[in-house]
């Protein structure tokens, strides 16, 4: 049962990670902008919050250093792309190009670094309570926010006057401009906002869930959050849910690595990419239901006045 726990604590830890990348790129497409670049957002934020990390001892400062580099990216990206009308997948790819070998680059120097001790983490009164103290309740700050993120981005999508604004320029940006809204300027604020959750996502990757920084080392993981908006058909309550779908995913090796499960190391490595592949193979079957959840404008370039 306490390794059991440990699995779930472990799950909810990978999760974060995705769940966060993948609310950012929700923000994205929700306005009609698909960004392939996450990849390289999250190596770059998780180099700058990393490196951040280790000379102000701040994890806080590290997730904000994150963060800003993933926003500066993404508004880069976006200007490419809204204003400039640049193909949005080639602009995105190259995002990502650019994101990995820069961050390999700048974190020569920070390879044998470390970051200090940190202390446990608990919630006072329920981190005692048997096994689900140790599944729940001592797990960092950030993953309680993502809970909290989660819920209060479906308010603002669903709920709220700016959010439904949003969702109508990611429909039909044409309608939206012609009942006076800035399409542009709604378009990029959503692209920064998203890359500035990409970024915290690299950040907390190489603050604490490593913690280190190693070349490349979001591993693929900027891919699977941007399979897992279509995966959750683009609400953020089944992004959070498949984040601890793919986490759960990604811990089971170690845990049956653990239990003495003769499996070779390498299929175990590559179940959380499977997992991608065979949901997104199950989700395509149905075109009918994806058009009818898919925001009608993704991908498509908006010229105002055309």
């Amino acid at each position: 049962m306490e390794s059991f726990a440990l699995l779930i604590a472990a799950t909810l830890n990978a999760g974060t990670v995705l769940a966060i990348a993948g609310l950012g790129l929700l923000i994205n497409e929700r306005a009609g902008i698909v960004n392939l670049g996450a990849e390289g957002m999250m190596l770059v934020a998780a180099i700058a919050g990393f490196a951040t990390a280790v000379h102000t001892g701040s994890d806080w400062l590290g997730f904000g250093a994150g963060a800003l580099a993933g926003a500066l990216l993404a508004a880069a990206f976006g200007v490419l792309v809204i204003w400039l009308n640049t193909n949005q997948y080639a602009s995105g790819l190259a995002l990502s190009l650019f994101g990995a070998g820069f961050s390999a680059f700048a974190g020569i120097n920070y390879t044998q670094q470390k970051l200090s001790e940190r202390g446990e983490f608990r919630i006072p009164g329920l981190a005692d309570i048997p096994f689900v103290g140790p599944a729940l309740f001592r797990e960092h700050p950030m993953v309680y926010l993502t809970i909290a993120l989660a819920i209060a981005l479906a308010w603002f999508l669903y709920r709220s006057r700016a959010g439904l604004v949003l969702r109508a320029v990611g429909e039909s940006p044409e309608s939206a401009h012609a009942l006076g809204y800035p399409v542009r300027r709604i378009r990029l604020a959503a692209v920064v906002a998203g890359g500035a959750l990409c970024g915290v996502a690299g950040a907390y990757l190489s603050v604490i869930y490593t913690p280190l920084w190693v070349e490349g080392m979001v591993a693929g993981k900027g891919w699977i959050a941007l399979a897992l908006t279509t995966f959750a058909t683009w609400r953020p309550a089944r992004v959070l849910l498949g984040a601890y779908l793919f986490g759960g995913v990604t811990m089971l090796q170690f845990y049956l690595q653990g239990r003495g499960v003769e499996i070779p190391s390498q299929f175990l490595s590559m179940l959380p990419y499977l997992a991608t592949i065979v949901v997104l193979v199950a989700i395509s079957r149905n075109a009918t239901w994806i058009r009818a959840n898919m925001p009608a404008s993704l991908g498509k370039p908006f010229f105002p006045g055309s």
